[in-house]
């Protein structure tokens, strides 16, 4: 088991979990219950799959919930080009929020192909 508090890729993920709140705080009262609650289910997700893995029993298992948080981002990232198609997101907000979006997917890419793996030891040099 890992301490989800101390990965860089949650604490930026529940970064964007704040900002993805205040963004859709600003849309239409019709959204309430479509693409605003839809985008926060998506982004909250994201962090709250990479912490659920760490709870788990197996490197296996972990690696599963950080594809299905990717999986999570993937689907936020079209949420947010829906919203700003729509008129309901700024292009700026817009490609602020999709510039973190893809920074995490890639963490969360890097991660998954390191958990499991043996930490490599310093191989000896002729030096010593």
């Amino acid at each position: 088991m890992r301490d989800f508090r101390e990965l860089k890729v949650w604490a930026k993920a529940h970064e964007l979990v704040l900002a993805t709140y205040a963004a859709t705080g600003i849309f239409p009262p019709s959204e309430l219950f479509g693409l605003t609650a839809q985008m926060r289910r998506s982004c909250a997700s994201i962090a709250t799959n990479i912490a659920e893995g760490c709870g788990r029993d197996s490197e296996a298992e972990l690696r599963r919930y950080l594809s299905i948080a990717g999986g999570s981002a993937s689907e936020l990232e079209y949420q947010l080009l829906l919203a700003r198609d729509l008129g309901y997101l700024r292009c700026d907000k817009h490609d602020l929020l999709t510039g973190e979006v893809i920074q995490i997917k890639r963490m969360l890419t890097r991660f998954i192909q390191t958990v499991g793996r043996p930490i490599r030891t310093r191989q000896p040099t002729a030096d010593g």
